[in-house]
């Protein structure tokens, strides 16, 4: 625990910093795993600020999200984790509506190295994520995203695990 603790004060300063360059969005997310355990996010991103491969479809751009997620359970299924991650997003033209995909990689820290019936091997994780959604004139978002948690081998056991959600992003 303490050491998520000191992940968090390093996060939060860190983003103290960012956030007096750019705006940040913050992100609500309610979601389940596969064995029917709730999750519960909050997250704050910011924005690449660039773009590419711009075209009358669409563009490619992206952010960077810091999140922090309740994985709820029973006494001894329940955890936290602190996540951050680059996500590349290509986001198809539109004026009022913007369609969007997103997929990213990145790190995350859990409180133990259980959730549920699951053995995650090391606190240490990797975040797969993908996601769809859409962006809203006025700076507000919804979307679905999948995300994936594993250690990638780096030790045993690695279960894994994933969980489905739905996100409201708004702009600030």
């Amino acid at each position: 625990m303490k050491k998520l603790i000191s992940l968090a004060a390093i996060a939060a300063v860190s983003l103290g910093q960012v956030a007096t360059v750019h705006a940040l969005d913050l992100t609500a997310a309610v979601g389940q795993t596969g064995e029917s355990t709730m999750t519960y996010r909050l997250g704050t991103q910011w924005d690449f600020n660039r773009s590419w491969f711009q075209t009358s479809i669409g563009r490619l751009t992206g952010y960077w999200d810091a999140g922090y997620t309740y994985w709820e359970g029973d006494e001894t299924a329940s955890n936290h984790s602190l996540s951050l991650a680059p996500v590349f997003v290509y986001e198809f033209a539109g004026d009022s509506v913007k369609p969007y995909l997103e997929a990213g990689i990145g790190i995350a820290a859990f409180e133990n190295t259980e959730v549920e019936n699951n053995d995650l091997g090391s606190s240490f994780q990797f975040e797969d994520r993908f996601g769809a959604g859409l962006r809203f004139a006025g700076g507000h978002e919804i979307g679905v995203r999948a995300i994936h948690y594993s250690n990638a081998g780096l030790k045993n056991p690695n279960d894994g695990i994933e969980s489905y959600a739905l996100h409201y992003r708004a702009s600030f």
